[in-house]
């Protein structure tokens, strides 16, 4: 396992991260990433963590009632919490009562939250905690100040922030210290690249999510698929329906190339190729077993030359433009 350290957060990071969103399995929205069983997620993310992995990813909103984060919480016991980072959200839940989804990151909320996320993870404190998504109803000053008295208590060692532009970073950084971002980012989806590469100059650590394109970039899909209609492979991601969904065909035809001649799955060349971004610190990653886990892993030590990164840059452009 390859790790890069933070300026701002001071810590090693491991170049991969575990992402827990499909292991939360069906939540209030209806959504799904296909079903999870219980045993073997945790038998996955300690694998993950055996392997060298320290960043675990999380959130209440992943599944009903906080599924996956009593599942890591789970995972990290008998030791496993020392070697973890671990990562969790506050302000995007679904309520309990009606089902409907909840975008807060008032005081009172993220007072609630952190305490139940706590409980949830069955540890005293969050390595990183996150505003998943920015709250226009709520000034940033009074999410910012909470945090920051999160921070005096212990709860909590470094502030983030999730889904954000590049004004919205800058208005959160007037008022506390921000340590990471997270975005989304992948072969198929540069959106966010710009904002990456501008808190990366900065000294914050990046972290990635939806790496693989909510699993497109895994190879597993080479026909149009069909999934129930509140999949967020639907509603979420956007590689699974045309015209995009050809296009990156063909851009897996040249991932393929270079994948053979390392003799590895395209998955490993779209985690490698994602990690090997100087402005990345961490991708992130889902995984649905302990063999899935030495997969991905092995994606870390997995070196592209410039000749093969500048290849495939060439057929996003290519491809997805």
């Amino acid at each position: 396992m390859r790790y890069r350290t933070g300026k701002s957060i001071g810590e090693k990071l491991s170049v991969l991260g575990a992402g827990t969103w499909a292991m939360g399995g069906r939540n209030a929205y209806g959504l799904v990433f296909g079903e999870t069983e219980e045993e073997r997620s945790i038998k996955t993310l300690r694998a993950l963590l055996d392997e060298g992995v320290n960043v675990i990813d999380t959130a209440p909103v992943y599944g009903m009632g906080g599924s996956a984060e009593k599942l890591v919480g789970k995972a990290l016991q008998d030791g496993y919490r020392e070697k973890a980072f671990l990562v969790t959200k506050f302000g995007d839940y679904c309520d309990a009562k009606t089902g409907a989804r909840v975008i807060d990151d008032s005081r009172e909320d993220i007072l609630r939250e952190i305490e139940e996320s706590l409980e949830r993870l069955q540890t005293d404190h969050i390595d990183l905690y996150l505003m998943h998504y920015p709250d226009d109803k709520v000034p940033v000053a009074e999410t910012m100040d909470t945090l920051n008295r999160l921070l005096e208590e212990g709860k909590i060692s470094h502030i983030g922030v999730s889904n954000v532009s590049i004004p919205q970073l800058e208005e959160c950084m007037r008022y506390a210290k921000i340590d990471a971002v997270e975005l989304r980012y992948s072969m198929v989806d540069r959106a966010y690249e710009t904002v990456m590469k501008w808190a990366h100059e900065r000294g914050l650590a990046t972290l990635t999510y939806g790496t693989l394109g909510g699993g497109i970039l895994s190879g597993a899909f080479r026909m149009l698929p069909h999934f129930e209609e509140k999949d967020i492979r639907y509603t979420f991601y956007t590689a699974f329906k045309e015209p995009l969904f050809s296009k990156v065909q063909r851009l897996l035809q040249d991932m393929d190339s270079v994948a053979a001649k390392h003799g590895c799955p395209v998955s490993r060349v779209a985690l490698a190729w994602t990690m090997q971004k100087e402005f990345v610190t961490t991708a992130l990653v889902g995984c649905s077993s302990p063999r899935r886990a030495h997969e991905n892993s092995a994606a870390s030590t997995l070196e592209l030359s410039a000749d093969e990164m500048g290849f495939l840059d060439g057929s996003i452009e290519r491809n997805l433009a």
